[in-house]
């Protein structure tokens, strides 16, 4: 088994304390930049590479962030993981990435682990059965850094990156106001979870200002899945005057949408036109390909990931206002929707 090179080794190379060669490794401002490259040179030759188990004894920091998905068979939160990971990188930190699998009992484990394994910081997206957030509360009690990127809640004053799901559902609706249709469905997300009630409220409000009749009897509560999706359109199409759009909360719940659609003969969009929300990878593939609302999901990450490093080096990570990064939605039309040919 080959013996493991340490800084004696690179301070006896080049006859110099061991001091010296830490100071150089670690970029101290007392070392000259001579001394500095020779053992930059020296600690190459002989293949050094540092110990982060006894760096991060000595400093305190693992070096570490934890990541907690509700899921990872969505592309949304893959994406936004991928964000997380090339600003973490850039600042030689690793990520530890856990699924709760959108349960409350999962996420408690993945925040157990984090605390076993001594992170740096917590970076979360809530899961859509979690009501309690204690185990989140314990992470700001014992001064880990957490913040909430996605899916927040008011409740637990941290810095948050999200999008303004507000917007995003408005101008959705307003999308197929602007295509000709007149009687506009909304499949909702349970709305315990914030940006699904924020994304019903944007729904209300385009239909509001254009002055169109809002009918309770066109909302469907779904579970956020392409089952959900295809039980609520079919339960829509039972109404004496079904709809002519569709909203739906997100791309999974639009899936299903379609689904319904198709097995009942309807055209999309002459018929029914279809928009969801986040833009699944599959939205572009399938036919008719689905309209949706992007969510800038690499640049969430990233700006997750930055604010963390930027509180990160500051006194106290928990302010009484924590800062919240709003992020634009952006729209992308595709078959679903697109009545009118531009």
């Amino acid at each position: 088994m080959p013996v493991r090179t340490t800084i004696r080794d690179i301070a006896e190379e080049l006859n110099i304390n061991i001091s010296t060669v830490s100071r150089a490794l670690n970029g101290h401002a007392t070392i000259s930049e001579s001394t500095r490259t020779a053992v930059e040179l020296a600690a190459k030759k002989l293949k050094y590479r540092p110990d982060r188990i006894a760096s991060s004894l000595r400093l305190g920091k693992t070096r570490i962030i934890g990541v907690i998905i509700p899921s990872a068979e969505i592309n949304f939160f893959g994406s936004v993981v991928h964000g997380i990971e090339k600003v973490a990188s850039e600042n030689d930190y690793n990520v530890l990435l856990y699924q709760s699998n959108e349960q409350e009992n999962f996420e408690k484990k993945g925040v157990e682990t984090f605390l076993r394994s001594r992170v740096d910081g917590v970076l979360a997206s809530i899961a859509k059965e979690t009501t309690n957030l204690d185990h989140y509360k314990e992470l700001r009690k014992k001064g880990i850094p957490l913040i909430f990127f996605d899916r927040v809640n008011e409740e637990l004053p941290v810095p948050s990156v999200v999008i303004d799901d507000y917007k995003g559902a408005f101008d959705a609706t307003q999308h197929l106001i602007d295509q000709g249709c007149k009687r506009i469905a909304h499949i909702a997300g349970q709305q315990h979870v914030p940006i699904f009630k924020a994304r019903l409220k944007g729904y209300i409000a385009a239909l509001k200002k254009n002055e169109m009749p809002i009918d309770k009897g066109l909302v469907q509560y779904g579970e956020v899945s392409i089952e959900s999706g295809t039980r609520c359109m079919n339960a829509l199409l039972q109404l004496p005057n079904p709809p002519d759009g569709v909203f739906a909360v997100e791309d999974f719940t639009a899936l299903g949408v379609i689904q319904s659609l198709k097995a009942a003969n309807k055209k999309i969009p002459d018929e029914v036109a279809v928009i969801g929300f986040a833009s699944e990878a599959f939205g572009a593939y399938i036919t008719p390909s689905l309209s949706t609302v992007d969510q800038q999901t690499i640049k969430m990450g990233e700006a997750a990931a930055r604010l963390f490093f930027k509180l990160s080096g500051q006194r106290s990570f928990y302010k009484p206002t924590p800062p919240k990064t709003v992020l634009e939605p952006v729209l992308v039309f595709r078959e679903s929707s697109m009545r009118k040919k531009c």
